[in-house]
């Protein structure tokens, strides 16, 4: 995309030579210590690069509640060689998304999955339990998740260039 642009709009995609930099990468590092961020529209190409180079996707547990039971990120179809997350720094934490973007449905699928009643109290560590049982080779759990917090610690919000990366607000609100 042009440089100064204010938006993505005008930009468009450029074929790279990823084959010769992955080639590169695989001689310094034989395990290419990197997780795909497989989030969105992923072309054909790329799924095929990631499986080439057995690159970790990624499945977050926000996005799996709510669907169908073919969902990617429902923790019985994660497989082992992925990375598992509550939330991520671009979505709302765990007891934010619970509170104010679940919808009833997902509520009831998440409670259903879990098998027990999931509540704005609880909801952070069902999260934490269904990311550690996970399959995934490795589960990352954000601190706002392991300290139960709600939108207020939210590091991130996509496509807004104020109130980002800023931890003071939900600092001064810890016990």
């Amino acid at each position: 995309m042009p440089a100064g642009s204010k938006t993505a709009a005008n930009g468009k995609w450029v074929k790279t030579p990823y084959e010769e930099f992955f080639a590169k990468l695989s001689r310094v590092f034989p395990t290419l210590p990197f997780t795909a961020e497989d989030l969105g529209f992923i072309t054909p190409d790329v799924r095929e690069l990631i499986q080439r180079y057995a690159l970790p996707g990624m499945r977050v547990l926000v996005f799996a509640f709510g669907g169908s039971h073919t969902n990617e990120h429902l923790p019985h179809n994660h497989s082992r060689n992925m990375v598992v997350y509550t939330s991520t720094h671009d979505t709302n934490t765990v007891k934010g998304w619970f509170i104010s973007e679940a919808s009833a449905k997902a509520k009831e699928h998440l409670a259903k999955y879990v098998g027990r009643t999931v509540s704005e109290d609880t909801v952070h560590r069902v999260f934490i339990e269904l990311a550690f049982s996970s399959v995934a080779t490795l589960s990352m759990v954000p601190g706002q998740d392991i300290l139960g917090l709600g939108s207020e610690a939210r590091i991130n919000r996509p496509g807004t260039a104020r109130g980002n990366w800023e931890c003071v607000s939900f600092l001064t609100s810890l016990p």
